[in-house]
């Protein structure tokens, strides 16, 4: 059965009538219910207190098609898990948020109402683009302060790879380097601009902080960064910052307080295995020092309040508008000792204090449903539920470097198990946190996405998906350029502002790509439910009341894609990308009266917006 023939449901705001309810508000629900789905009647399932609660769903409005049914769920608990009961002569089955199911099913891909506040606003409206900072740009003028433990190299010279010598290379990219590259940014329908640390530190990429009092010197210091934040706001633009909640580096003077001193309360934010020299640290780095949250006094001077860290560096025309916490999955885990949650939810409460409107994004390459409670991250990096089926879907054949560690090479996968991946994750958490989430192609941390894709036109499909998920996109600087790297040593090569090796035709497509997304409600806000599943094609439509947008991805030339018409309400639509508008199919046999046929040439990324 196409996948628009089976009944469908997601947390958007075409399906939930209050997304940020308050506790025991009655919310409705809608489920959409293709003719032909067999569906007769349908009841709401709801867990308050613990125990689980059935509300009847009553057929509430047609449209071409379909049965919309409306229930009423109470929003008994801060986050109440709900799905459907569906029944009608094929049988009794749940839909929740992995599909439909025959068999008993565990409350886990339960759809989520949320009484916690909901993420900023302006999240939804955001294309971000990732900087970091020694390799983006380098202003113009005299040398900076070179610090003793760095190995200076010119804007040109070769990325060094491997061992303690590739992070001392350092190229002096700065803070008024990013400012003057503002234009570029903008251009590609970028709003937002996160900064990976900007600390002093022994490194070239500032994990180690060795102080969160001030910005890096060879950075351009605290008047740097309060310029940038200044011109970025001033073009409507944002900024995040990048803070280890995990770590600081041994040069803090936190450490050294603590290895100085065994009865100093500072002692008390590290974990000693046996004083000064023995300790916990991050995957036994021991430059990387790692906090022990259970200290009171830690969480007031790092998370807490607006006199922290996390407090004073927020907010204001010269500020950050949140941050990405580096290494979130292990920040307070230690052994027995768990306290992740407690520190999301302080730095939750901290921004709400100083300034509401922050992002709180977390670090997470697994599985991160465990830590989206609603009330601490707002969402993740989401390298489970977009770069991994992504990346194992269009980049077959051509695994670049590992995974955090895992071995061997990344399968190749079909569009079934893309699909299936993407909605594993998706169903693990609330909506919120899906659309509070970054989908990206690639960081920092990770092989460049033209080296994983393989080919130059999987690069473009890839980035098509990026720009139309249900997510942040966010574009690792060099990414829309082409640039390539086969690790993330080799991937972090400085921009060639000078334009050589630049895919200037490519370059045009992504900026295209971003300003679809700018331009269309449906792919900022819309809800997402797959069109067409198939080895080498995906097909998905993002909708809101007022738009309607059909995407296709595929990865190899192949058949016409026919989009049966349950449920498509259309048969035809702009293409918002210069390609071919949409065409019914030629005769019964392909599809069906009304259904749409897709072109399935490839590798290949559309979008259309539908006729209503």
């Amino acid at each position: 059965m196409s996948p628009l023939g089976r009944p469908h449901h997601d947390g958007s705001a075409l399906y939930v009538e209050q997304p940020a309810p308050e506790l025991d508000e009655r919310v409705g629900v809608w489920l959409r219910v293709p003719e032909g789905a067999g569906v007769t009647s349908v009841h709401a399932r709801a867990v308050a207190d613990g125990e689980a609660v059935f509300t009847e769903a009553r057929p509430a409005r047609r449209t071409p098609g379909e049965t919309w049914w409306r229930a009423e769920v109470v929003v008994r608990n801060p986050v109440t898990p709900y799905r459907f009961l569906l029944q009608g002569p094929a049988g009794t089955r749940w839909c929740n948020g992995t599909g439909e199911h025959t068999r008993p099913i565990t409350d886990h891909h339960d759809f989520r109402l949320s009484a916690h506040a909901p993420p900023p606003a302006w999240v939804a409206d955001a294309v971000g683009y990732e900087i970091f900072p020694d390799r983006f740009a380098r202003a113009a003028g005299p040398d900076p302060p070179w610090p003793g433990w760095a190995t200076p190299v010119a804007w040109d010279a070769a990325v060094t790879r491997g061992g303690p010598a590739a992070m001392r290379q350092l190229f002096g990219g700065d803070l008024r380097g990013v400012a003057e590259h503002l234009d570029h940014v903008a251009a590609l329908g970028a709003n937002l601009v996160w900064l990976t640390p900007v600390w002093p530190a022994r490194s070239n990429h500032r994990y180690d902080a060795a102080s969160f009092a001030e910005v890096d010197p060879m950075l351009g210091g605290d008047s740097a960064l309060h310029e940038l934040s200044r011109a970025l706001h001033d073009r409507g633009m944002r900024l995040i910052g990048d803070l280890t909640t995990n770590h600081c580096g041994a040069a803090h003077p936190w450490f050294r307080a603590a290895q100085a001193d065994p009865a100093s309360v500072e002692a008390g934010f590290f974990t000693f295995v046996d004083h000064p020299d023995r300790y916990e640290c991050w995957f036994g780095v021991p430059s990387l020092p790692k906090f022990d949250h259970r200290s009171t006094e830690l969480r007031r001077r790092l998370v807490q309040g607006p006199g922290s860290v996390a407090g004073r560096w927020v907010g204001g025309p010269t500020g950050f508008d949140g941050w990405r916490i580096d290494v979130a999955n292990m920040t307070g885990r230690q052994g027995a000792v768990d306290l992740t949650h407690e520190v999301a939810r302080t730095l939750r409460a901290t921004l709400a204090e100083v300034h509401p409107e922050a992002w709180l994004v977390a670090e997470h390459a697994h599985d991160a449903s465990a830590d989206l409670a609603g009330d601490g991250w707002h969402g993740t990096m989401d390298y489970a539920g977009f770069s991994q089926p992504v990346w194992q879907w269009l980049g077959a054949g051509h695994g670049a470097g590992d995974w955090w560690g895992t071995p061997g090479r990344r399968p190749e996968i079909g569009g079934a198990d893309a699909a299936a991946a993407v909605d594993d994750a998706r169903a693990s958490r609330s909506w919120h946190a899906t659309a509070a989430s970054m989908a990206l192609l690639g960081s920092h941390d990770t092989a460049r996405w033209r080296t994983i894709a393989g080919t130059r036109d999987r690069w473009l499909v890839g980035a098509g998906m990026m720009f139309a998920w249900p997510s942040v996109p966010m574009v690792f600087a060099g990414d829309e350029l082409g640039l390539e790297g086969v690790d993330a040593e080799a991937a972090r090569r400085p921009i060639p502002w000078d334009g050589r090796g630049w895919d200037r035709d490519g370059l045009a497509e992504w900026r295209r790509l971003g300003a679809v997304r700018r331009g269309s409600p449906a792919l900022r806000h819309g809800g997402s439910r797959w069109a067409h599943v198939g080895h080498d094609a995906l097909a998905w439509l993002r909708e809101t009341a007022e738009e309607r947008v059909l995407c296709l991805a595929v990865r190899a030339a192949g058949p016409d894609v026919v989009v049966d018409p349950a449920g498509l309400g259309a048969v035809g639509g702009e293409h918002l990308l210069g390609g071919p508008d949409l065409r019914p199919a030629a005769d019964r046999r392909a599809g069906g009266p009304g259904s749409l046929v897709l072109p399935g040439d490839g590798p290949a990324f559309h979008a259309w917006r539908l006729d209503t």
